[in-house]
């Protein structure tokens, strides 16, 4: 009878057995690219549409380029824009930022009246062209978001004076640009600027009144003469009629503040103080009844 040869045993006796080591993988370490798309301010979806609608812009432009090189007319390239926008890159939205005074539904209108909302066909440079003709906008900046918005930011002019000419009171800016008209009810508390032409005077004003900071507060008009030379009006009801030449009446300015400064002229109830001639005043104060007018002559010095 044969024996079976004895079974040999895996381990050896007394030798705990082996442990398997657990079939686990350590965690891969995010690589440098999905370290930078993680840090983007947008959810990854939102990183793939701009992926798409970029794949989209560029094959239209490619195609477009390729239209152009082989003679295609210019209306195959416009129909290859507008196959653009029909798949989706076109203008649905218009963000508009910067407005404070102008009508926002103008602004829609100047950049909506377009031929074609495709994307590729919107005529930034006519849309700012557009906006640059109304009174209030001072500059405009146009430009596109993908896929389906126009940005637009408004610069406005600020008022700086009010202009009255002819019974007729209008808001302008510091460089005399007229803004819109305003009633008598509702002047905002600005300087009054009265003539013809005077409004485009409205930067040599400011200037001339830097001359008497003192005063400034004071004038209540200036009144813009022959288009030659400025009167100023106080709120006192004087008036102060100045030379010819704005270093001229810069000086003559001056030389008024100080005699007030030192002789407190204002208020006084004088009708006018002429300082036409340099280096001389002459003051002309109300009449008794029975009395003519006589001006008072004063030498201010040279």
């Amino acid at each position: 009878m044969s024996r079976r040869p004895a079974q040999r045993t895996a381990t050896r006796r007394g030798a705990a057995p082996k442990k398997r080591k657990p079939n686990s993988r350590r965690p891969k370490r995010p690589g440098l690219l999905d370290q930078a798309v993680a840090a983007l301010p947008f959810s990854e979806a939102t990183l793939q549409r701009i992926a798409t609608w970029g794949i989209v812009g560029t094959v239209g432009a490619i195609a477009l380029g390729i239209g152009v090189w082989m003679g295609v007319p210019a209306m195959a390239g416009v129909a290859l824009a507008n196959v653009v926008g029909e798949a989706g890159l076109k203008v649905d939205e218009v963000q508009i930022d910067g407005l404070k005074r102008m009508d926002r539904m103008t602004v829609y209108g100047a950049a909506l009246d377009q031929d074609s909302r495709a994307m590729p066909l919107v005529d930034l440079a006519l849309v700012r062209e557009r906006l640059l003709k109304f009174p209030w906008v001072e500059d405009a900046r146009v430009s596109r978001r993908l896929p389906n918005t126009l940005r637009i930011f408004i610069v406005e002019r600020v008022p700086g004076a009010i202009w009255q000419n002819r019974g007729q009171l209008m808001l302008v800016d510091p460089n005399g640009v007229p803004l819109e008209p305003v009633s008598r009810d509702a002047m905002p508390d600005l300087p009054l600027v009265i003539g013809d032409g005077a409004n485009a005077q409205e930067p040599a004003r400011r200037a001339l009144m830097e001359a008497a900071p003192a005063l400034k507060p004071l004038v209540k008009a200036a009144t813009w003469i022959g288009n030659r030379r400025w009167d100023l009006t106080f709120d006192t009801g004087e008036r102060l009629q100045l030379p010819e030449g704005e270093a001229e009446a810069a000086e003559a300015l001056r030389k008024f503040a100080t005699l007030d400064g030192e002789q407190r002229l204002l208020g006084k109830g004088s009708i006018r103080f002429d300082m036409r001639v340099p280096g001389n005043m002459v003051v002309q104060r109300p009449s008794a009844p029975t009395v003519a007018t006589a001006p008072t002559s004063i030498v201010t010095g040279e």
